[in-house]
């Protein structure tokens, strides 16, 4: 890297850090929200539509696509994180082959996981608790959906890298574009064409199509690196180091995913038994999840956004700049958790609403569902910013046991247990119970991390002061 690229990220060293955590933290959660709102849109307008039904069959097929999003975290995360460490340590040659590498895996990813798709739609349908009124609709929404696969996973992956660049704005036009071209296709398709389920769709797909183009355009020019050949040459190490650093945020979705098909196939299994039935819940969880999956937009979006500054600055040994930015970030994620937490609590039938006009009986399920589950969101935005943290410095280890703390170790088999017990209104209580849990174990891992940071602190100050001390030692022997 040349000496001018270098400079042009001094300003991660030295500019105030309020300033770079806006400059970085709102693009990336408007990217990430908008990811968030593509799959919110189709469930409005297909909820205004076709019905619960047509809810119930976009949350069969949701987790497939967060599954897509996880792999493409996975490597993009991975890449960016690699990329802001080895810039704060002044490795030229691993800066652009992280990158390289982390394109390459992305565009292989893609394509794998939409022929698996293809091939195994039916199982993948039933394995996340498909009923019998709702299947045609989840075949024709999975089967359009995962033609856009490839082009999903390598625009949600790499524009963290583009981010991680100094490019924050980019990503964010490159991601606003395909949810504006699908904000507008989606109700000509659905209420114009008629098209129900595919409409919503074929109109994802193409915004999909459209931001993947305008995303791989950046990487003709970036700012902090130029390919080589051997950039896109994939190397063990490498790739191995890009998964280490992006498995927090894989795990993070991934754990939605284990959450989804657990609670859809014990509301299948439980429902019967309720006043509320199975479909009622499956689209009432559905949506629920899914204005989760919003506030962590917002959530991840901020300690996303902190990551270049925190890895950069970790990597130079600046480390009253990390604890800076942390700091900063928690105090955001408060203020998010504690708006969604009163909005969730005093008007949760304002957001049940957007989706359509429905029974009593659905509304008073729907309601509970926000109250209940989603009554621990401050604490859960704390702990998920805590892991991207983690993840910043280079600690994928710890970052990995925050990340299943709180989805797969706690909620899981707290939505099993309490579901069998007090049936599909039980399980909504597994929520806030894991909550409260991942939140205390939190604070252990953060506080044992702060511990070693200043222990670092320590150390290289030290190291800055014997060369005085030497001086000084000599100073006072000549005398």
């Amino acid at each position: 890297m040349s000496e001018t690229r270098q400079d042009a990220n001094a300003y991660l060293a030295a500019a105030p850090v309020g300033k770079l955590l806006l400059k970085f933290s709102i693009p990336c959660v408007l990217s990430m929200l908008v990811s968030a709102l593509y799959n919110i849109v189709d469930q409005i307008f297909i909820g205004q539509s076709v019905g619960y039904l047509g809810n119930a069959a976009t949350n069969v097929v949701y987790p497939f696509t967060v599954v897509a999003l996880a792999l493409a975290l996975l490597v993009g995360d991975g890449s960016a994180a690699f990329l802001s460490l080895s810039l704060g340590s002044g490795d030229q040659e691993t800066s652009h082959r992280c990158i390289g590498n982390g394109i390459v895996l992305s565009a292989v990813v893609g394509i794998v996981l939409m022929i698996i798709g293809l091939v195994f739609t039916d199982p993948i349908l039933h394995l996340f608790g498909v009923t019998e009124a709702c299947y045609a609709y989840a075949w024709d929404y999975m089967r359009i959906i995962l033609l856009g696969i490839p082009f999903y996973i390598f625009t949600s992956g790499m524009n963290a890298a583009i981010r991680a660049d100094g490019s924050p704005g980019y990503s964010m036009v490159a991601t606003v574009l395909g949810a504006v071209i699908n904000l507008i296709l989606d109700p000509v398709s659905i209420f114009i064409f008629h098209m129900g389920v595919k409409g919503a769709a074929i109109a994802t797909i193409i915004g999909q199509i459209a931001s993947c183009i305008m995303t791989a355009a950046y990487f003709h020019k970036p700012k902090s690196f130029r390919f080589q050949k051997q950039s896109f040459r994939l190397h063990s190490r490498i790739a191995r180091r890009i998964c280490q650093l992006g498995v927090s945020s894989f795990i993070t979705q991934i754990a939605i995913v284990v959450i989804i098909s657990v609670a859809n196939n014990m509301i299948v299994l439980q429902g019967p038994q309720s006043p509320y039935g199975a479909d009622i819940p499956l689209s009432a969880v559905g949506i629920v999840m899914k204005v989760f999956g919003i506030v962590i937009a917002f959530s991840v979006g901020i300690a996303v956004g902190g990551q270049p500054v925190i890895g950069y600055n970790y990597g130079a040994g600046n480390f009253k700049r990390v604890f800076s930015v942390y700091r900063l970030v928690i105090l955001a994620n408060i203020a998010v958790g504690a708006i969604s937490m009163l909005l969730f609590e005093c008007c949760p039938q304002v957001i049940v609403h957007l989706f359509g006009s429905e029974s009593d009986l659905y509304n008073e399920y729907a309601n509970l569902c926000f109250r209940i589950y989603l009554g621990g969101i401050l604490l859960c935005c704390i702990q998920k910013a805590s892991s991207i943290f983690l993840q910043a410095i280079g600690k994928p280890v710890k970052a990995t046991v925050l990340s299943l703390s709180r989805d797969v170790v706690f909620l899981v088999p707290g939505v099993v247990i309490l579901s069998s017990l007090f049936g599909v209104t039980g399980m909504l209580w597994a929520a806030p119970v894991a909550d409260v849990l991942s939140f205390l174990l939190t604070i252990l891992l953060i506080g044992m991390e702060s511990k070693s940071i200043r222990r670092k602190e320590e150390s290289e100050e030290c190291k800055s002061a014997l060369p005085l001390s030497a001086v000084s030692s000599v100073a006072v022997e000549e005398v």
